[in-house]
């Protein structure tokens, strides 16, 4: 048997992993197959520490899990809903995230959360048991999932905070902020992160609250004062996320960024941005003279899907906008995205 540049490096193993790959008869993925699972050989012959085993394999369960459980709902998008599961139920931020799940849910969206109680509860309240996942934390204090996701096919449990935000981002297209906690900061600062350094699809990042709250506002202040102002960040930035105080314009905010937006892919060091509506010669004038800042070289341009999609027949029918992104300024490109949607007639 040849080596691969990936490989256990013994004929007998390469073969019973051959084997398993052709059990599992899968040719679409069976390269990714044979990677996993050389992956777990290798560290079989590599050492003997226990506890790297049992993260490894809690941390390929879950995912597996998960993925299982979404799979049947790919062709529908998710809003992912973050909140203290402290609010209480007379709180203002409780009822608007009840109806932003209803919004959305009305919207054609279905509902993801902690499971958790407080904004959680809400938001599962709101979307219901059909249209809402519960993604469950264990901790040392058991965090018992609501009662409005309890028992439900789409509740999930997780012992890892990183696998458990990891399907966060990867199954949703939005994520909405209420108030909360460190847990609330800390998915809404991952979500920032992860958006400015280009390691997730752009997304709109909506920051809610009641009226006359002064949460984010505060959290803005911090943000332009510290931050901002000491060069930790840039002010393209602060156009990663939107702020919202009615369910209205939350609600609003979403569908505008994906009033004509569909996706983002790369292929081979071009940028490709799916629209489901054809971009005019003034519109591509247009992002040429205002957005070449983000361009490493060249000029936007409007194309049909690339050969690598129509090969995994991604979207083929989809009109196309093709540049070199530097994959720096991704808040420039939200802001880009933002005003193609506002301004495709």
């Amino acid at each position: 048997m040849t080596k691969s540049n990936y490989s256990v490096g013994d004929p007998q193993a390469e073969q019973m992993i051959q084997d398993l790959v052709n059990f599992c008869d899968n040719p679409a993925v069976a390269d990714l197959i044979r990677e996993t699972l050389t992956t777990v050989v290798k560290m079989g012959l590599e050492h003997k520490d226990r506890g790297d085993f049992k993260l490894t394999s809690n941390t390929l369960k879950e995912l597996r899990h998960a993925c299982r459980v979404f799979l049947p709902y790919r062709n529908k998008r998710k809003v992912v809903i973050f909140g203290s599961a402290r609010t209480p139920e007379s709180d203002p931020s409780y009822q608007m995230a009840l109806e932003t799940a209803q919004a959305l849910v009305e919207k054609g969206h279905m509902v993801i959360t902690g499971a958790g109680g407080g904004v959680m509860e809400a938001a599962n309240r709101g979307a219901g048991r059909e249209n809402s996942f519960g993604i469950n934390i264990r901790l040392p204090k058991e965090q018992r999932a609501n009662l409005h996701i309890e028992g439900d096919s789409k509740l999930m449990q997780f012992k890892y905070f990183f696998t458990r935000k990891l399907i966060f981002i990867k199954e949703s297209v939005a994520t909405i902020l209420f108030p909360g906690g460190f847990g609330t900061l800390d998915e809404g600062f991952e979500n920032l992160t992860l958006f400015q350094t280009g390691k997730c699809m752009p997304r709109p990042i909506i920051l809610v609250e009641p009226k006359n709250g002064t949460y984010w506002e505060s959290l803005i202040r911090l943000l332009e004062e510290e931050l901002l102002s000491r060069g930790y960040i840039s002010s393209i930035d602060m156009n990663l996320f939107h702020i919202s105080h009615s369910v209205e314009d939350a609600i609003q905010h979403l569908e505008d960024y994906y009033r004509y937006y569909h996706s983002l892919r790369y292929v081979n060091g071009t940028t490709v941005l799916r629209f489901t509506k054809a971009l005019s010669p003034a519109v591509v004038s247009y992002l040429n003279h205002e957005y070449r800042d983000i361009l490493r070289e060249g000029d936007f341009q409007t194309s049909e899907a690339l050969e690598s999609e129509k090969a995994q027949n991604e979207f083929p029918d989809l009109p196309r906008l093709v540049f070199k992104f530097n994959k720096q300024h991704f808040g420039r490109l939200n802001e880009m995205i933002l005003w193609i949607n506002r301004n495709l007639v």
